[in-house]
């Protein structure tokens, strides 16, 4: 079973290194790392391909002109890793925010799923407890909002720690997936429900990140909440198929 992290990455050359070197110690037959680099002013696409070369085959490198979103990131590297032969699509952050060593458990409940959320908002997860009262507020306000506009089964539909089998993506109507900032993830898991999708949900402790700087401001916020309310009239025609 091949299995491939989507990593979309801008200005993150002080994490990668680290982050690429666990991924692939990981206790998982074929992993590959996908790194999807919007032209990164630090370097990072530059140091991707220097990593590339010293793991083979097991990093790939998606170089974009420039900042186009998040959104597209992982539409254009969920594309690459298909035509690469994943059969497992896995999806992260580059900030050390997810827990590298939930993967294989998400692995497993994936043989029984059409999508694996790592999730801090079940039974078990949980938040950095470093954060600010505001920004917990914050984020679980997102998600309960998120949550009830659009119905959605789930407790953690904002968060970007997935892993999607091939036949899922296969299935999802990705020309029409308009979102380009985070609220690409609830459009996502919107869609997914809509089809009928099978969601487990593995409980993760989201950390702070541990260098660099977070890229989530007052501007996406806002545009997330308008957003989310947008999506509430999109999708009429996705029909359930499993």
């Amino acid at each position: 079973m091949k299995i491939t992290m989507v990593i979309p990455t801008y200005n993150e050359k002080e994490n990668l290194p680290k982050l690429v070197k666990e991924v692939l110690a990981l206790p998982l037959e074929d992993i590959h790392v996908l790194i999807v680099d919007d032209n990164s002013p630090d370097g990072t696409g530059e140091l991707a391909e220097k990593l590339r070369t010293e793991y083979n085959d097991r990093i790939h490198c998606l170089h974009r002109a420039g900042k186009m979103g998040l959104g597209s990131a992982y539409r254009e590297g969920f594309k690459m890793a298909m035509d690469e032969g994943a059969d497992y699509i896995g999806q992260m952050d580059a900030d050390f925010s997810h827990p590298i060593d939930k993967i294989p458990e998400m692995a497993k409940a994936l043989s029984d799923a059409h999508l694996v959320i790592g999730s801090r908002y079940v039974k078990g997860g949980a938040l950095d407890e470093d954060w600010p009262f505001y920004r917990k507020w914050l984020s679980g306000f997102g998600n309960a909002y998120a949550r009830f506009i659009l119905g959605l089964p789930n407790k953690d539909v904002t968060g970007g720690f997935k892993m999607w089998r091939r036949e899922t993506l296969e299935a999802m109507p990705m020309d029409t997936i308009k979102s380009n900032g985070y609220v690409f993830q609830v459009e996502m898991n919107y869609v997914a429900s809509k089809l009928g999708c099978k969601i487990v949900e593995i409980p993760i402790y989201f950390k702070e990140r541990t260098m660099g700087k977070s890229k989530m401001n007052l501007k996406i916020s806002i545009e997330a909440a308008w957003r989310t309310i947008a999506l509430r009239f999109m999708h009429n025609d996705v029909k359930k198929v499993f």
